[in-house]
């Protein structure tokens, strides 16, 4: 086995050396230092915002947005992706955060034929397949709205299928972060090509950016297959989907865990919160 070269130890052209490692390590856009992030106090203030709607508060209680946008570690002037951003709660979101200088892309599929889940997600309405041009109003028109209320001028919404979900401006190495928020499991009862998609979020984003997904946890052993009944999906197959991609896995948030959530039903029983995992990928 070949010797693994050492600066010598002391010298001034080892802290030379270490230095431009260092300085290679992170390079231009090679993620945030601890200078850069949001500070906790100013997210506070964001999700405390007087002009947030009466929805999205009663959806913090569930979704904890204070404690997601430090684990994703925001950064002002971010470009990022929120994939299958529906009425735009998390887009908003990383839009207040990221700042006028940033810009957040809330994706929707296009209106198409795609199966209805067996089930309900907890206390839905009953499932409807849709068919092109039928079914409830789209979410980029929800989108919309929210984008002239904030009028910061940094919601983009886009309607791009699930397999090529991203603006052709910032396909290749253009995005800094890209969030799946709740919804990895219904690719799956939606036929979905996941391993597409995932390998163009792994192009758009740019050496050290942010691929962060929660769900709703699964039993172990169940993969995908409770997508469309109980809504769950197993963190170690999401985890090996997504790193088949080319992702490294960062950091596991906890923040969600419920632990006495027995994961076999839609809905806990006794009434609790769901089990939910967050996970951080890294695109090396």
């Amino acid at each position: 086995m070949p010797t693994r070269w050492r600066p010598p130890h002391g010298s001034a052209s080892a802290a030379m050396v270490l230095l431009a490692l260092a300085a290679c390590s992170h390079g231009t856009g090679a993620g945030p230092t601890s200078a850069d992030v949001v500070a906790p106090a100013r997210i506070a203030e964001i999700v405390a915002s007087p002009d947030r709607s009466e929805a999205d508060r009663t959806n913090d209680l569930r979704r904890k947005p204070q404690q997601m946008l430090a684990f994703i570690g925001i950064r002002p002037g971010m470009v990022a992706l929120d994939l299958s951003a529906g009425g735009g709660y998390t887009t908003e979101l990383l839009a207040r955060a990221i700042g006028p200088s940033g810009k957040v892309y809330g994706q929707s599929a296009p209106s198409a034929a795609r199966p209805a889940p067996a089930q309900p997600e907890g206390a839905a309405a009953p499932p409807v397949a849709t068919a092109p041009g039928t079914g409830p109003r789209p979410p980029p028109p929800r989108l919309a709205g929210r984008a002239a209320a904030l009028k910061s001028g940094n919601i983009v919404a886009v309607v791009q299928p699930f397999e090529s979900p991203v603006p052709a401006e910032v396909a290749s190495s253009g995005l800094d972060l890209v969030t799946l928020m709740f919804n990895y499991h219904d690719l799956g009862h939606m036929g979905v090509d996941r391993e597409q998609m995932n390998r163009a979020v792994f192009a758009a984003l740019k050496p050290r950016g942010l691929y962060v997904i929660a769900d709703h946890a699964g039993r172990p052993g169940t993969g995908i297959g409770e997508s469309g009944t109980l809504h769950r999906i197993e963190e170690a197959f999401l985890r090996a989907e997504v790193e088949r991609a080319g992702f490294r896995l960062l950091e596991e948030g906890q923040f969600l865990r419920n632990p006495a959530d027995p994961r076999d039903k839609n809905t806990p029983e006794p009434p609790q919160p769901k089990d939910e995992f967050v996970l951080k990928f890294v695109k090396p």
